[in-house]
């Protein structure tokens, strides 16, 4: 590849100061975009070039030509090797500029990898620019099959979206709710968990009054999203945003009557995750439904300290954002929110049928891998209800922590998850109460983490403790706890109540020949070795394996596993392991 690309011009995203929900609030903007310039922005070798030139074919781009607009789907990559490109946002009538590319940069972003549509727009910037365009396909494969391409552009395209959800002058989809709206809570939290770049904007602004009066919105339109074209949905569900946000994305099968598929997986927390990124590296065609947003309990962590490789610990976001765009990177297809109804078995395969809004084709997998993880136990506390999303919180992380700065908050748990949301807490909240039923943490929580929040200073222990009522108008206003031995009740004054109290296992929509234990959990191994279907199977059932051969489950669904986020990524591997054995009987 050409030595004579010329000099380079660095390419530069959002070099005003900025803040971030989900940065260290200790880091300074200017310090964060320094530091990951190099890794958002590398420049491609004469070897790298050389990779992709087989894949692409060049072209000659003019100043001003558009190579793709916001929302463009199955985007090509797009190489400068002479010349200038830009990249920039349609927003509300006007452009506003995101970055500048030179030789040897490239245009991308995380949503190359994920197949969610281009968040901006792209076109020649110089007179005229020379560019290598390897379309989508090829370069999905480049990804899998070419390392020394792969490495550096998935680093990239990672940082690039953190710049991105950290840039305040670049907008995204929109978010307009008026105060304490637990409707637009609920999108904003959607929308962060699946790592889609908005804004929430407050009506009772003056940004949310103006964007308003244009766009002809009136209360009773909100909470409303801005979409990228710049035209809002009043009072969208869920799947309307996703829809909005390109998350759902339901494969085409071979006819419209089914979509099929090697594997289905049904879960997309560490062990569905892990499932996925094992299962689509070796080939396997792989889908993975979620009802919510990928990570699960771990996704909804702020620091996982104890799993395997990070010494210093990992977010639970960044961990199953990083696992999902890895499971891309092979071929993985996910489909959010999309939710597993029915499980039937017919003609020697199984069936999930899924909630799929516009779609009533069933989908045919040969296996099926239930990774559908835990729902989370709801305080019994009066009042409750009220506030959920809005001063009831299920996860710990920067989007939460923005809210509880400076203030007193309640953590209801003595497991792990309540710990490190407690530690997390400490740090941005005045006071952290830990509010446990049992009389120390020793026996619910591991003992490093236990030690932490026993000497925390602005950490306050309360044993044989309960969350009787909570009170407030909007949003909530303050609790009474009640100790359990002495039935002495007290009234803290705070805004947040962060429930980690446990959860229950998400098995309601399995069929009875799916065998669970008392509470629900799925049985799995030498447990089901008496079921029906393994009688007349010829062969005793994997670790893995569920009552009905070629199904099985994985992680917190699992009877007997351990509730661990390393394990249930373990368990994902060693499900795919089972499944191949299964397909074999196919060949």
């Amino acid at each position: 590849m050409s030595a004579n690309l010329g000099a380079v011009r660095g390419a530069r995203l959002f070099r005003t100061p900025l803040t971030s929900p989900n940065m260290n609030y200790a880091e300074t903007d200017e310090q964060f975009y320094r530091e990951t310039e190099s890794i958002a922005f590398p420049k491609l070798s004469d070897w790298q070039l050389g990779l992709l030139e087989p894949l692409g074919s060049r072209r000659i781009v003019r100043r001003g030509e558009v190579l793709f607009h916001t929302g463009k789907r199955e985007l090509s990559l797009f190489v400068v090797l002479r010349g200038e490109l830009e990249t920039f946002e349609p927003r509300d009538g006007q452009e506003q500029i995101i970055a500048n590319l030179g030789p040897r940069d490239f245009i991308g972003e995380a949503g190359m990898l994920t197949g969610t549509g281009a968040l901006a727009s792209g076109r020649g910037k110089a007179d005229e620019s020379e560019i290598l365009e390897v379309p989508a396909a090829l370069f999905r494969q480049a990804l899998a099959e070419l390392p020394d391409v792969s490495q550096p552009m998935v680093r990239a395209f990672i940082m690039r979206r953190r710049r991105l959800e950290r840039g305040r002058d670049f907008t995204g989809l929109r978010i307009v709710a008026s105060d304490g709206s637990r409707e637009g809570r609920q999108l904003d939290d959607f929308l962060d968990k699946n790592h889609v770049p908005h804004r929430l904007i407050r009506f009772e602004g003056d940004d949310g009054r103006a964007l308003c009066a244009r766009l002809h919105l009136a209360s009773r339109d909100l909470p409303a999203l801005i979409t990228a074209n710049g035209l809002p949905l009043r009072r969208p569900s869920l799947r309307e945003v996703a829809q909005a946000a390109g998350l759902l994305r339901l494969p085409a099968g071979e006819d419209e009557s089914e979509i099929s598929c090697d594997l289905a997986i049904v879960g997309a927390g560490p062990a569905g995750l892990g499932a996925a990124v094992y299962a689509a590296s070796e080939g396997l065609k792989t889908i993975v439904l979620e009802s919510y947003a990928p990570g699960g309990q771990a996704g909804a962590s702020s620091l996982i300290e104890n799993f395997f490789g990070f010494p210093t610990g990992i977010s639970g976001g960044d961990l199953t954002f990083h696992a999902q765009l890895q499971a891309y990177r092979f071929g993985a297809k996910f489909s959010t929110p999309s939710q597993a109804l029915t499980l039937t078995f017919t003609d020697g395969e199984y069936r999930a049928i899924l909630q799929a809004e516009g779609c009533g084709a069933p989908l045919r997998a040969k296996c099926v891998i239930i990774a559908t993880g835990a729902d989370y136990h709801r305080l019994g506390a009066e009042g409750r209800e009220d506030f959920e999303g809005a001063g009831v919180y299920y996860a710990a992380t920067a989007r939460e922590g923005r809210l509880c700065r400076g203030s007193t908050v309640i953590v209801a748990g003595g497991g792990n998850s309540a710990g490190q949301a407690a530690m997390f807490l400490s740090e941005c909240a005045e006071k952290v109460l830990l509010v446990i039923r049992g009389e120390s943490l020793t026996k619910s929580m591991s003992s490093y983490l236990s030690r932490r929040c026993e000497t925390k200073k602005n950490i306050e222990i309360l044993p044989h403790t309960e969350v009787r009522k909570m009170i407030g108008g909007k949003v909530l206003e303050a609790v009474e706890l009640e100790n359990a031995q002495t039935h002495e009740r007290r009234t803290v004054q705070t805004t947040a109540v962060f429930s980690m109290i446990g959860a229950k296992p998400c098995t309601n929509w399995l069929p009875p020949e799916i065998e669970r234990d008392e509470k629900g959990f799925v049985k799995t191994g030498h447990a089901v070795a008496g079921a029906p279907a393994w009688k007349e199977a010829g062969r005793p059932p994997g670790p893995l394996e569920t009552s009905r051969p070629g199904i099985f489950a994985a992680g917190d669904v699992r009877s007997g596993s351990v509730k661990r986020c390393a394990a249930a990524v373990g368990e994902g591997g060693m499900a795919v392991e089972g499944v191949h054995e299964v397909l074999k009987t196919y060949a």
